[in-house]
């Protein structure tokens, strides 16, 4: 297996199947990064058909690390999928939102001087090992069919149940009220932005997400990601 994380020579492995790693840049969906591999290479090699599938999605306010695999390498997109990740980011404390990030307006404020570094840290605590976590209604998960967030956007409230993930570490690296940074590690399926809301709920105030970057999955790292732009001029066209 080729892993791709710097520009290299031209060749038709990007058709017969690569691992590509990409830094995902924020406003943009993880399908729009699939999209616009897929064009490139169909356009250079003057190919019509051509497998191109991602890892794992990342929200569009999200950054970082997304695996793209292209030709005979979809076929290994869940054993990329199942891999523990990494992420770091930034939670505003004394309100919430209705997709547990930035991307929809404030819908409650809280009160947050009762809040202190010490009791911030102490309460992520509660939320490493084996925990059940309740998915946002803003996401891609599929019920009937419909995913979650365009019943979400339609004004339709659907009860989500509660899944198990598994939290390796959760470490809080700032805490600048009502802004604090956090760094996670994580199992396959865990919500960052659920995370969010769960611990200012656990400290008696509301969160929500305002920053997310996915730095490692399993042992590839961001690092190693090419920019879309860096991707497209090894692609060649």
């Amino acid at each position: 297996m080729d892993t791709l994380s710097e520009p290299a020579h031209l060749s038709m492995k990007f058709v017969e199947g690569e691992v590509l790693l990409v830094d995902k840049p924020k406003d943009w969906t993880s399908f729009d990064v699939v999209n616009k591999i897929r064009g490139r290479i169909r356009h250079v090699f003057q190919v019509k058909k051509i497998k191109v599938g991602h890892a794992g999605t990342l929200d569009p306010m999200a950054t970082g690390l997304l695996i793209v695999c292209t030709g005979k390498e979809t076929k290994n997109i869940d054993l990329y999928q199942a891999q523990s990740k990494v992420y770091t980011g930034t939670m505003h404390f004394g309100a919430t939102t209705p997709s547990y990030d930035a991307e929809t307006e404030v819908n409650a404020t809280f009160p947050t001087e009762h809040l202190t570094e010490e009791m911030i840290h102490e309460a992520t605590k509660a939320f490493v090992g084996d925990i059940e976590q309740v998915p946002p209604m803003f996401s891609a998960i599929k019920v009937d069919g419909q995913p979650l967030y365009k019943m979400a956007r339609k004004g339709q409230s659907i009860k989500v149940e509660a899944r198990k993930v598994s939290i390796y570490s959760f470490e809080i690296t700032r805490v600048a009220l009502p802004e604090v940074d956090f760094k996670v590690h994580c199992s396959k399926g865990t919500y960052i932005r659920s995370l969010a809301d769960d611990l200012g709920r656990a400290v008696g105030s509301g969160a929500y997400l305002t920053a997310l970057r996915r730095t490692h999955i399993g042992e590839y790292k961001v690092d190693d990601a090419l920019s879309v732009g860096e991707l497209m001029e090894v692609i060649g066209g």
